[in-house]
């Protein structure tokens, strides 16, 4: 939630004229709250779903999670909070300008949950981005910002606004369809002042673990790719 409104605070993000919202945007510490907040954007916001979403909507009906977090989050959660996650789209697709046709989606265009990485070959991109016609994709998932080409096609990994893998902060990404930039950006976060709000407001009782897991230390990215690699029989 306190990185969520520091990116929401950002000028550009406040003045944008569309906020994409590419999943797992609820299944952490604070789930309500951060719903609620996400829900009050109106139209501006375009919303994806994510394994993590698809996954606290089953576990509200009845298959446990692994993760304790994600368990608890889901007890947690309204009715109607339920129902919109259960609902979200798996894809958006926006017409941005020099940019082209954008398509937006969690982990590949063909899944939630499947692994893509910044040094996947263009073999594997090729394997992923067939049969899309988007000049460019936003994806997320694995929580490591980058921007590469795979075939004229531009790739951008905004990164994870809560929980990122390689640098602390709040990661995001801006597109401006006038110019055709993409700039990945970091909104900075005093961890210790997040954790001590996480803390106090949370009510999960597991958060003072979670907090030293991934507030106050952040996780390498050189590990998660090593891990992740595994997928692609790397």
């Amino acid at each position: 939630m306190p990185a969520l409104e520091a990116v929401l605070g950002e000028p550009e993000v406040a003045g944008a004229d569309v906020i994409v919202l590419t999943g797992d945007v609820a299944a952490g510490p604070m789930p309500v709250q951060t719903l609620d907040v996400l829900v009050s954007l109106g139209e501006r916001a375009l919303w994806v779903s994510g394994n993590a979403d698809r996954e606290l909507v089953e576990a509200v009906r009845g298959k446990a999670s692994p993760y304790p977090v994600s368990q608890w989050a889901a007890e947690q959660l309204r009715d109607d909070q339920v129902e919109l996650l259960a609902g979200l789209p798996d894809r958006q697709v926006v017409e941005l300008g020099r940019l082209g046709t954008t398509l937006f989606v969690h982990a590949t265009p063909r899944s939630d949950e499947e692994m893509i990485l910044v040094d996947s070959s263009l073999e594997r991109w090729a394997e992923v981005l067939a049969g899309e016609s988007a000049g460019t994709v936003v994806l997320g998932n694995t929580h490591m910002p980058f921007v590469r080409l795979a075939d004229r096609v531009l790739v951008v990994n905004p990164g994870s606004v809560g929980m990122p893998y390689g640098r602390s902060g709040a990661h995001w990404a801006l597109l401006d369809g006038d110019t055709g930039a993409v700039t990945l950006r970091r909104s900075p976060l005093d961890a210790a002042l997040v954790g001590e709000r996480l803390v106090r407001e949370s009510g999960f009782g597991g958060i003072e673990e979670w907090v030293a897991d991934y507030v106050t230390n952040v996780h390498s990215d050189a590990e998660a790719l090593r891990v992740f690699a595994k997928a692609e029989n790397r």
